[in-house]
C-alpha cells in the first residue's frame, strides 16, 4: 500500500501502483506549493475509487456527490480564494484535453468556484508524450520539477491587442 498524509494531517493508503504515487506526491507536494491551505475534496484511487470524498463540501460547491466517478484524481479546494483544483494525475491516462476539460465545465457549471485545471505528471518524459493532448487554459505540473507550473493559458499573461 502507498502511504499519503492528507491535509488534514491524517493518514490514508492507496493500493500500489505509479497512479496512485503520483497521487501521493500531487496531495504531499503540489497541495501545500500551489494550493496551501486548500481542503481535500476528493482522492480517488485505482482500486478505492473515493478513497476520500468530502459529500459535504461536495455538496455545499454545487458538485453533484453522484458524478464523484467522473471527477479527476484530486480535488482541491481554496476557500479562500473559491478557487477547486482539479488534477488529472497522469501515467498512462490522460490529461486535461479539450474533451476532458469540456466534460468536466458541464459537471460543474453550477458550481459558484473557479476551476483550475492540472494535468499532473510524474516527469518531462511523460509530459512529452502527451503534449499535444493538452488543453488551453490549463496547468501543468511535473512532480520532478515541484517549484514550476507549466501555463498552457493563450494570452491571460500577455494580453490582447485589442
Amino acid at each position: 500500500m502507498v502511504p499519503v498524509k492528507l491535509p488534514s494531517g491524517k493518514r490514508a493508503f492507496l493500493s500500489p501502483g505509479k497512479h496512485n504515487q503520483l497521487q501521493v506526491v500531487v496531495v504531499e507536494q503540489f497541495a501545500p506549493r500551489f494550493a496551501p491551505g486548500s481542503l481535500l475534496v476528493y482522492l480517488g484511487d485505482a482500486a478505492q475509487k473515493n478513497l476520500h470524498m468530502d459529500e459535504e463540501l461536495l455538496e455545499s460547491l454545487n458538485i453533484p456527490v453522484t458524478e464523484h466517478d467522473k471527477l479527476p484524481d484530486v480535488v482541491l479546494y481554496d476557500k479562500k480564494k473559491n478557487r477547486l483544483f482539479l488534477i488529472e494525475a497522469v501515467t498512462s491516462h490522460g490529461p486535461v484535453s479539450p474533451k476532458r476539460q469540456y466534460e468536466l465545465e458541464q459537471m460543474l457549471g453550477h458550481s459558484p468556484a473557479d476551476r483550475i485545471y492540472i494535468s499532473a505528471f510524474p516527469d518531462f518524459r511523460e509530459f512529452k508524450r502527451h503534449l499535444s493532448n493538452i488543453a488551453w487554459e490549463t496547468e501543468v505540473w511535473l512532480s520532478e520539477i515541484p517549484d514550476h507550473l507549466i501555463h498552457f493559458n493563450g494570452d491571460k499573461f500577455l494580453g490582447s491587442d485589442e
